[in-house]
């Protein structure tokens, strides 16, 4: 299983990211300013994200929108604030498979 690790800086607007390397299976997130955890595996719908969400009390949530859409080697970052907000530090781990596989 191939494993790649990377960092992005939001930016309000949807951005790809080329530099995996493979077509991801998990991607996990990070994100550093704003204290959220997200996952996006190649079993989800295009665009779509499940996100813990750290605050006074943890939230769950799964958006279908403006969420992460797989490339041939890489991924899209879509709008949703809690993962792409301008200026936020984001983390993130590619997976070539899921972890169960």
């Amino acid at each position: 299983m191939k494993v790649m690790t990377g960092a992005f800086t939001g930016t309000g607007t949807a951005f790809n990211v080329d530099t995996v390397g493979f077509k991801p299976g998990r991607i996990e997130f990070f994100n550093r300013t704003g204290l959220t955890r997200c996952v996006f595996t190649k079993e989800m719908p295009a665009a779509s994200l499940a996100k813990q969400i750290n605050h006074a009390t943890v939230q769950h949530a799964f958006v279908t929108t403006n969420g992460v859409t797989l490339r041939s080697a890489g991924f899209t970052v879509g709008t949703d604030a809690d993962i792409n907000t301008s200026g936020e530090l984001v983390y993130w781990t590619a997976y070539e498979t899921g972890l169960h596989e």
